[in-house]
């Protein structure tokens, strides 16, 4: 009988996350992250996303910014969805402002 063939793993490319804002019908802004923000919009639009977004839409994804890797991304959706709907409208009218207020979000790349 033959040995079954061994194959090793191969690296897979790093995941390039994501932070999106979507609207609802009611004018709401629903915070998330994905590697795929128009395929999350998808499933958020199917019902098979947040359970927040069910029932609220049509929903319109308003805006999204890659971000790199999956921790970057958790920790800037965290900081977003602190601020107030105001911070994200005008981030939503100006996407070029999140340049400016993105990198103070994370921490510093160099430790002392």
């Amino acid at each position: 009988m033959r040995e079954p063939a061994t194959t090793t793993p191969q690296p897979s490319a790093p995941s390039r996350w994501s932070v999106y804002m979507v609207r609802t019908a009611a004018g709401l802004l629903y915070t998330g992250i994905s590697t795929a923000p128009e395929r999350r919009l998808r499933q958020h639009q199917s019902g098979k996303g947040s359970r927040a977004l069910r029932g609220k839409g049509p929903l319109t994804l308003v805006w999204q910014q890659e971000v790199g890797d999956k921790g970057a991304a958790l920790r800037l959706e965290y900081r977003l969805k602190q601020q107030p709907k105001s911070f994200k409208e005008q981030l939503i009218q100006s996407p070029e402002l999140w340049q400016s207020w993105s990198p103070q979000w994370l921490p510093s790349a160099t430790q002392p």
